[in-house]
């Protein structure tokens, strides 16, 4: 599905929604997460979850290996990229799947709080994102420059486009209807900005579950874990919405000219 200039906003719902953990697929992008994924899988398991595909991003570690042992569905995505890994994760989808949970491999999300994110849903939101910051404890196992590219991000997503958001969280739940709707076209560092500008421009119901984030037991963060990978991230995002910023500011500039032009005649 292709986006226009002028998206409708998405109704937003009147009524509680039918869901269950059950009908949620997940999806875990894994690059060389041997060390953590079989824990992340069971984690999920125990919270009810029937459906998980792991994505291997180009692993060297066995991720494939041990995904596979544990009993779920492992697709290849050799072309690197977190969204990349994400966009594979979402093709040829089993058609009664209407609920994606977006989960890290390296088991720092809290999967316990599923339960609170599936609750959001059944109130009417449409995408539910884990808050990292709400928590100080979660707050200081993120890097200085994770809280600070996060308020900076969401700062600006709020004076652009009036969406309260806290945190870029991986760990999130979206109705498929509205990704259908948002037609992500980011793959990579820019994929969870992409999601929560346009979910914002669609004015989609959006609620956030405060979440606790564990330090990571295994490996290095491919984000995090670098300077260089620091300030590549920031400068996507930072361009993700500086392009989406653009894109709005120049559609309302045509609409507003073409409204003078037909005021003067």
């Amino acid at each position: 599905m292709t986006r226009s200039d002028t998206d409708e906003a998405l109704p937003i719902a009147a009524h509680q929604t039918a869901v269950s953990i059950e009908d949620i697929l997940v999806v875990i992008p894994a690059l060389n997460e041997a060390g953590s994924i079989a824990s992340v899988i069971d984690r999920l398991c125990k919270q009810g979850i029937q459906s998980i595909r792991v994505v291997d991003n180009g692993s060297t570690d066995g991720t494939i290996a041990v995904a596979r042992h544990a009993g779920v569905e492992v697709l290849a995505e050799p072309v690197r990229g977190y969204g990349m890994a994400c966009w594979r994760g979402l093709q040829d989808l089993p058609p009664d799947t209407n609920w994606i949970l977006f989960c890290d491999a390296d088991g720092c999300d809290d999967i316990e709080a599923l339960p609170q994110f599936v609750q959001c849903a059944q109130a009417g939101a449409r995408l539910v994102i884990g808050n990292r910051l709400a928590d100080p404890q979660s707050r200081r196992n993120l890097t200085v420059p994770q809280r600070f590219g996060n308020r900076l991000a969401t700062t600006l997503i709020r004076w652009i486009w009036g969406a309260t958001y806290t945190d870029l969280g991986p760990l999130r739940l979206v109705n498929r209807m509205l990704l259908d709707q948002i037609a992500m076209q980011d793959r990579g560092f820019g994929w969870t900005v992409e999601m929560q500008i346009r979910a914002a421009q669609l004015r989609a119901p959006i609620a956030e579950v405060a979440v606790a984030y564990h330090p990571r037991q295994h490996g290095k963060s491919k984000i995090s874990g670098t300077v260089r990978g620091v300030i590549m991230a920031g400068s996507i995002i930072l361009g993700t919405i500086a392009k989406h910023a653009w894109r709005d500011l120049g559609g309302r500039k045509a609409v507003n000219g073409a409204s003078n032009r037909r005021e003067t005649k």
